[in-house]
């Protein structure tokens, strides 16, 4: 099914070619692949593409479909090749940088394209297409290339998976974190200091806190110790650990007096650096050091995208010490913490990933034959399914990658959990073993939560911005009717503070259904609703986000039902 599903959708994107070039005769070609869900084409063209474009090119698609034209395959030279698509650039540079003598093309009526498939029979097996938006890419997203324009589309077997998928994406863009942030005044970003740093208001900051206390409190229960280290290390230190080799573009590399400096993209070696700094026994390991630790690297602008894609970020990062021995049960370990900690935060469902050694990596075959052993084992050991990910490790030691799902399905990267035989011996990190003799740790690189800023994005798609009562910003909000109710509305945010739970007290002069209605977009689990009758009976009328009007409660019961919610992280 998968494969059939690649298949249309590749000839559905070769569709799109061929209908934008009937219309738009000017504009070349650049590629067109299928992705995970539908397809895109690059066009280079003078003038930009109108979303009014997309229902024109859509008709025109409608009709090479219905003349049901067959997708014919065949080989030719190159120098045949590069006499096609003379008038292509593009297509001209892919072919050169093609090995061999032949290339492969697809043509299907007029239309011709450089192709290797797979593709359906004809264009008439296409039944269920939607084109979806336009946007900049540029040319192998080198951005010093020619800046292409790039059509997305989508394609389904079936109108009925067709329907689901684009109900699905009006659903998430109601979850869209970047809508909801600025509506709930959680975060923002500011031209004037530079894309992908992140400002966090009032609230965010405090949903931040609330995320990064439990974690605190967490890692302590688990035995982990907390650390801090510089924001800046010399270069010297990314040279020993190879990211200075296979990470320096990401990096941002400054001088002062004449030597390098590196703002630290990752925390591991400021942490080896710490276990480096006196001797260890065997008795000491597994010892596990957690930093929530502030991280710069330098993304790609193209690549930038509210909190999911930032240049300056916190990791809830920690690196784990231990014994040969001890790996696999150090591993399990760090799974359990994963699980444990996505159901407190409402997640159900996830995916892992299992990824091997890339082709450019350090350290000897044995290293990555024993710690891909180790984490594959682990994982065998709890029964869970994975899939292998082939080449997409660290540099430095295979890696598991744990996504959990979200409300819609869609998979999000958190934990992760990576093993290491190379970074200690390039850090000759020893210990002492039951023998007098120094030995290698062998150490594990993970993140639980992932980056602080992706998973606070996370977090708000999956609730709609509704946190759960514990996770809420404003828990409560106390709404007294006129200004007679203001000092009963301060008694009760009094007993909420010393309550520790978080609560507001709204005494503007509106009327009280626009309060009302503020509340419910800002979000809030719970309205307290005081007038003269609720102030004299000591009472308060509840409105609750996820059942409507209750009507009268007494104090006492509210707070017990809100303390409860909030122990038990509902």
């Amino acid at each position: 099914m998968a494969e059939n599903l690649d298949a249309l959708r590749h000839s559905c994107s070769h569709v799109m070619a061929d209908a934008v070039k009937r219309l738009f005769p000017d504009a070349q070609l650049a590629i067109g692949p299928s992705i995970e869900d539908g397809f895109y084409y690059d066009f280079d063209r003078s003038e930009p593409f109108k979303p009014e474009d997309l229902s024109a090119i859509e008709k025109e698609m409608s009709k090479i479909i219905k003349e049901d034209l067959e997708f014919k395959r065949e080989e030719i030279s190159k120098k045949e090749a590069l006499k096609l698509f003379a008038k292509e650039p593009y297509k001209v540079e892919l072919i050169n940088k093609l090995e061999g003598g032949t290339v492969s093309i697809y043509a299907h009526g007029k239309f011709v394209d450089l192709c290797k498939g797979p593709h359906v029979k004809s264009t008439g097996e296409i039944k269920a297409f939607k084109l979806l938006s336009i946007a900049g890419a540029y040319w192998h997203g080198i951005e010093t290339n020619p800046m292409l324009q790039r059509i997305y589309g989508t394609c389904f077997e079936t109108g009925a998976a067709l329907e689901d998928y684009l109900n699905k994406i009006e659903e998430a863009k109601k979850r869209d974190h970047r809508k909801l942030g600025k509506e709930l005044d959680l975060f923002s970003f500011h031209d004037e200091v530079g894309p992908g740093l992140v400002f966090y208001h009032p609230k965010g900051a405090l949903l931040r806190m609330i995320i990064e206390d439990y974690e605190k409190k967490e890692h302590l229960r688990r035995g982990y110790q907390i650390v801090m280290g510089p924001h800046i290390l010399k270069s010297d230190i990314w040279v020993t650990s190879g990211h200075y080799e296979y990470y320096k573009d990401n990096m941002y590399i400054f001088k002062v007096d004449e030597e390098e400096y590196v703002i630290k993209p990752m925390n591991c070696p400021g942490h080896m650096l710490i276990y480096k700094s006196k001797m260890r026994s065997y008795r000491d390991l597994p010892i596990r050091y957690f930093e929530l630790g502030n991280v710069y690297r330098r993304e790609k602008t193209g690549v930038l995208h509210g909190l999911l894609r930032v240049r300056g970020f916190t990791q809830d990062d920690a690196h784990i010490f231990c014994l040969p021995d001890q790996l696999e049960r150090e591993i399990a370990g760090v799974i359990d913490f994963v699980m444990d900690t996505m159901k407190v935060f409402g997640f159900k469902d996830y995916k892992i990933d299992l990824s091997t050694r890339p082709s450019k990596s350090i350290g000897t075959d044995e290293m990555w034959e024993r710690a891909t052993g180790a984490l594959k084992k682990s994982l065998d050991t709890k029964g869970m399914s994975y899939e292998i990910n082939e080449g997409e490790g660290a540099f430095y030691g295979p890696k598991i990658d744990i996504m959990v799902k979200d409300a819609l399905g869609r998979p999000w990267q958190c934990a992760t959990v990576q093993c290491d035989f190379a970074l200690p011996e390039r850090f000759d990190l020893t210990y002492i073993s039951s023998e007098g003799k120094k030995e290698r740790p062998v150490m594990l690189h993970r993140v639980i939560l992932g980056s602080m800023e992706r998973f606070i994005g996370t977090l708000i798609e999956h609730y709609t911005g509704a946190f759960p009562v514990w996770l809420a910003p404003t828990q409560v909000l106390v709404i007294p009717i006129t200004d007679r109710s203001h000092d009963y509305a301060d008694a009760i945010l009094k007993q909420l503070q010393d309550l520790d739970i978080r609560a507001e007290v709204d005494k503007r002069n509106e009327k009280l259904q626009y309060k009302i209605r503020e509340g419910e977009l800002n979000k809030i689990p719970y309205m307290l609703i005081i007038g003269d009758r609720e102030k004299e009976a000591g009472t308060a009328s509840l409105r609750a986000r996820k059942e409507g009007d209750i009507g009268a409660v007494k104090i006492d019961e509210f707070l017990e039902r809100v303390k409860k919610e909030i122990k038990n992280r509902l």
